[in-house]
């Protein structure tokens, strides 16, 4: 009986242990958190500048522990697709950027591509793009901003740019409008937002669809509104070398409900199903629809009302945007600054370069500092890039510059109003330098001195 007794006691008093030694799911979560916090700072520690031997990129992630230990405690929950943070993400990328509906996809590109296919969509009626419509757009870009075009069958009419601001001029825009011209897209190059009062009153008297690639561009504003509000539908990315960033991964923006069901539609393979991943019967009639030829209550989870894809982003990407999102400010303002610097410092050279200006009535997002070397001034942009690079010192061209020589384009069906004569001087004499935020003042005036050194 006492042995009996005794092992009693010493069973509860290890079972007492063990409930000591057992923590909850959240409080081993708080411990990795902690460890992650830790593991950034011993591992990602800045270095100190060493011209000649440090290098200056174009553009960079610019993050704290906060990014990692967002993208551990998504992992933690192995829920891999969208979820609760890409639901907080677009909930406030929405309110920051002005816009009623923020839909996250994989990349900008993919963005491009579900905004102007939305405008394709039947649901708009006599209102939807059809095949051989005309888009207008500049020559001087980015290819996904023009490959849409392309892949929904309709016809690109492209414009020349103003040097500088690398934008369309307003009058070449009016003069390619033509009676099958039913949309523009076009991008806020480099983040400065493009003549937005002007192009938003074309659109109204030519009943004309816009559409903003804004891919480099957040944070921007025009008249005191956000770039990326204005149109029917814009576009972001989220790519490392953008504004804030996800790894990969891009938004489309909207006002409309009829364009977010649309757009959400095409992201989410085509289906005419609302519901989020691993959610059923949002509409509460998932058995009861008839569309389309279908069978009465045919499943509404596979029914397809568009000809759409899966571009959807993971979670884990989504919250490493998360903890971006409230840097975003201070990027913004660093962007702003770093581009400043740069001006006053290469504003000696204005005689050989033309520098870049911001378009009247906007506060641009810098994403990068454009030079143009003036024709005729005894420049080879080659052998500069090359002295730059040779330093350590990223540089960029203006991306396609004239897509119309770009081996993709040469042969594809297109309208060209006006010469090309600037977009053929950004191909031969545009390049540009960083300002993102992890270039401080050290490497800023580096980019200066190494192009003085060359000039001289």
């Amino acid at each position: 009986m006492v042995g009996t007794a005794s092992t009693g006691l010493a069973t509860v008093s290890m079972l007492v242990r063990v409930q000591q030694s057992r923590r909850t799911s959240n409080e081993i979560r708080d411990e990795i958190r902690t460890l992650v916090a830790e593991y950034f700072t011993s591992t990602f520690t800045a270095q100190p500048f060493v011209p000649g031997e440090s290098t200056v990129p174009v553009s960079g992630k610019v993050f704290d522990h906060s990014e990692l230990q967002n993208l551990v405690d998504s992992s933690l929950d192995f829920w891999l697709t969208t979820g609760r943070f890409a639901e907080t993400f677009e909930r406030e990328f929405a309110k920051v950027m002005g816009v009623r509906h923020a839909l996250l996809c994989n990349s900008g590109s993919s963005a491009n591509l579900l905004a102007l296919s939305a405008l394709t969509s039947p649901r708009l009626n006599d209102r939807a793009l059809r095949v051989g419509d005309e888009v207008l757009t500049v020559a001087t870009g980015f290819p996904t901003t023009v490959n849409p075009i392309y892949q929904n069958h309709l016809t690109p009419v492209f414009v020349d740019v103003n040097l500088g601001t690398y934008d369309a001029p307003l009058e070449r825009l009016a003069e390619a409008i033509g009676p099958r011209t039913r949309a523009i897209m076009m991008a806020h190059t480099l983040g400065n937002p493009f003549n937005l009062s002007g192009v938003m009153e074309l659109a109204k008297k030519h009943s004309l669809f816009i559409v903003e690639d804004t891919c480099d561009a957040v944070g921007a504003t025009f008249e005191g509104k956000p770039a990326g509000s204005f149109g029917d539908l814009a576009t972001t990315s989220f790519y490392p070398a953008h504004h804030i960033t996800m790894g990969e991964g891009g938004s489309v923006l909207t006002q409309s409900g009829v364009l977010k069901k649309i757009v959400e539609s095409l992201r989410d393979w085509g289906r005419d199903c609302w519901c989020p991943p691993g959610v059923e019967n949002t509409c509460g009639r998932r058995f009861d629809w008839q569309l389309g030829d279908l069978p009465y209550g045919y499943d509404h989870k596979y029914v397809y009302s568009h000809i759409g894809y899966n571009l959807k982003l993971t979670d884990m990407q989504a919250a490493v945007g998360v903890a971006q999102l409230p840097k975003l400010p201070r990027f913004i303002a660093e962007r702003r600054a770093n581009f400043a610097r740069l001006y006053d410092g290469l504003k000696p050279l204005e005689e050989r370069f033309i520098l870049p200006e911001a378009t009247p009535g906007s506060e641009p997002s810098w994403f990068g500092f454009a030079l143009t070397i003036r024709p005729g001034v005894g420049i080879d942009r080659l052998a500069l890039i090359q002295h730059l690079e040779s330093r350590h010192i990223g540089t960029r061209l203006l991306f396609g510059g004239n897509l119309m020589k770009q081996p993709a384009y040469i042969e594809r069906p297109k309208r060209i109003v006006g010469s090309l004569t600037n977009s053929d001087i950004v191909t031969s004499n545009t390049f540009w330098v960083g300002v993102y935020p992890g270039l401080d003042n050290q490497r800023l005036d580096y980019i200066i001195e190494s192009i003085h050194e060359f000039v001289k």
